[in-house]
């Protein structure tokens, strides 16, 4: 009976916290990638359409629009190896890189790409909001 009750509970850890179904992640997943795609393609103006206004703006520096700027960033990305969502933010976890998202009534936008952790800090990111 003991046994049973500890495979339910940590059954249920291992399924991840209530409001992060997969048909939640699924659309975020999909924005990372898409964002990752267009700086690999070197189509800055669609990167930059693919972030928040603010982690966009954050980007228009030294005289340089975002569409520039994107594309010299360190950003390693890589493959998806986990996402969760909490109401309408978002962090997916790539092989090299972290995001965050923001969702908007458009869908999914990126806030923070080339995210890396920094212990007991916050992460430092390339693009932040």
């Amino acid at each position: 009976m003991k046994t049973r009750t500890v495979l339910v509970v940590l059954g249920a850890l291992a399924m991840g916290p209530a409001g992060c179904a997969s048909s939640d992640r699924g659309p975020a997943e999909q924005a990372v990638t898409r964002f990752y795609t267009a700086v690999h393609d070197r189509h800055g103006d669609q990167a930059c359409s693919l972030l928040t206004p603010e982690a966009a703006e954050s980007l228009r520096t030294g005289g340089q629009a975002c569409a520039e700027t994107v594309l010299g960033l360190d950003l390693p990305g890589g493959q998806v190896r986990d996402a969760e969502v909490w109401g309408d933010e978002a962090q997916v976890r790539l092989t090299r890189d972290t995001v965050f998202l923001h969702r908007f009534p458009q869908g999914w936008l990126v806030r923070g790409a080339g995210c890396r952790p920094r212990g007991d800090l916050p992460y430092r990111c390339e693009v932040e909001a």
